[in-house]
Parts: structure tokens; C-alpha cells; sequence
């Protein structure tokens, strides 16, 4: 989102007319704002590449993988992906799901994902998890005005993502041969919905504002302890400090204390 306001800075045509798209789509077509814009910044690209010469390679190959078991590799690499995996991804999905009001099957949700990798990793895949960006675009109130049918985003997120799976190649060709700055601003302008609707959900209790602007503000840090990333530390904080304020209210409500 700020790769999308530091965009307006540069002259390139491209970057207004995403942007152009994007505002006028989101007053008169809001659902078909992002989807608008990516349509612009493709025809930009095809019309001005970066490098015509990019190789194309459209149809992707599967390769099976055997596994091969080393110590080393499962210290240094397998451990430490799990953990932020959990941390940056699972956690923060389930308090992104729970921001937007559902309350998510946590211990099936973690034993199917688990599975998924387990069946994937042979293959290449990356950890299957509760993607928190994803969470975000698909349970918010773009994806549907009544949360019971916001099912639909994920379900046509995943059909989007098969057909790209198979296109990988082109559309790995298309960010080649793309100006960094105009694929950021696309990326920046999908996630502007998500985050008023977060924003508007975390800062409507009262109570729990101030807990939810430290959250807010570690997490946009861009912080990174023991290899972890802010989204984990931006929660860690706001739970901390919700727990002191709740300590501090409790205090006060004890008959006879006296607060300042």
C-alpha cells in the first residue's frame, strides 16, 4: 500500500492509469476495482515491457522430488520454517478470520493444512498454511457484503490459483518484464480494502483500541527477532499490553483502591 502512494510520485503513465482505474472502479464498481487495475497494468506492460526480450516458458513441469532426511537440514532450515510458519502465517490468519467475526476450527484447520504439505513437499511445494494476506482479501467485506458467502472468494481464489499454477511461467514472463513500481502499486491497491475493513473491526471496541493500534504499529514495523516477523510481534504486543490494561481496570474495580 505504500509501494501504491510512493508510485504517484514517479511520471510513468501507467502507474495513474492503475491507480485511475482502481478509484474510479472502487466508486462504481467496487468488487471489480482490483481486478480492473491488474487488467490495466497487463496491457501497460504488454504495450511498454521492461525487457522484450524476457524469455517465455508457459507450460510448467512436474518434478517429483524424493525426500532425503538430514539432521542439519531439519535444524536449520525445516525448524525455523515451521516456526514462522506458525508465527507469521497460521497465527495471523486465525486473528485475521477472527477480526472479520468467525471463529475457525483451529485444530482441524492445522491438522488439514499439515497434511497438504506433507503431500505437497515431495513436489516442491511450499508450506500449506493459513496465509494471513489471504485471509485478509477473502474474508473481508469486498470479498461479499454478507460474511456467509464470502466462501465464494476463497473458493474462486483457489480456482485462480490453479490456472496461474498452470500458467506460471507467463506470469512469471509478465512481473520480468514489469516495472517493480507498478506491480507494488497493484499489490499495494488489493490490499487497501482489507486493511480499512481490519482497521474499522480491530478500532470499533473502545476497550480494546489502544491494544489494537500497538499491534497495528509493531506489526507495520517491519521488525524481524529471532527470525520472526512483525505480524508475530505486533500480536505479542497487543497482548501484552491488553493484559496490562485489563491488570490496571481489575485493579481499579477492587473495592477500597484508591486510582489516580
Amino acid at each position: 500500500m505504500l509501494a501504491a502512494l510512493s508510485s504517484l510520485t514517479a511520471s510513468a503513465r501507467s502507474r495513474w492509469a492503475v491507480i485511475g482505474t482502481w478509484v474510479v472502479l472502487m466508486r462504481v464498481a467496487r468488487r471489480w476495482a482490483v481486478p480492473g487495475a491488474l487488467a490495466v497494468a497487463a496491457i501497460a506492460i504488454a504495450v511498454d515491457p521492461r525487457d522484450a526480450a524476457a524469455p517465455v516458458e508457459v507450460l510448467p513441469a512436474l518434478t517429483f522430488t524424493a525426500p532425503a532426511f538430514d539432521a542439519g537440514a531439519l535444524l536449520g532450515l525445516a525448524l525455523p520454517l515451521f516456526v514462522v510458519t506458525m508465527a507469521s502465517q497460521n497465527v495471523t490468519g486465525i486473528a485475521v478470520l477472527q477480526s472479520f467475526g468467525y471463529r475457525p476450527p483451529i485444530t482441524p484447520a492445522l491438522v488439514s493444512t499439515g497434511a497438504g504439505t506433507v503431500v505437497g513437499a515431495p513436489f516442491g511445494a511450499h508450506a500449506i498454511n493459513l496465509a494471513a494476506i489471504t485471509a485478509a482479501l477473502a474474508a473481508g467485506p469486498d470479498a461479499h457484503p454478507d460474511p456467509a458467502r464470502r466462501w465464494i472468494a476463497s473458493v474462486a481464489g483457489g480456482a485462480t490459483y490453479l490456472v496461474l499454477g498452470l500458467t506460471a511461467g507467463l506470469a512469471a514472463a509478465l512481473v520480468a518484464v514489469a516495472p517493480p513500481l507498478l506491480i507494488e502499486a497493484v499489490a499495494g491497491l488489493a490490499l487497501f480494502g482489507a486493511l480499512a475493513g481490519a482497521l474499522a473491526a480491530a478500532m470499533a471496541d473502545a476497550e480494546r483500541r489502544d491494544a489494537a493500534i500497538v499491534t497495528f504499529v509493531v506489526s507495520a514495523s517491519g521488525i524481524t527477532v529471532a527470525g520472526i516477523s512483525a505480524p508475530f510481534w505486533g500480536l505479542v504486543a497487543g497482548l501484552v499490553y491488553a493484559a496490562v490494561q485489563r491488570a490496571r481496570v481489575d485493579r481499579a474495580a477492587e473495592p477500597g483502591s484508591v486510582t489516580a
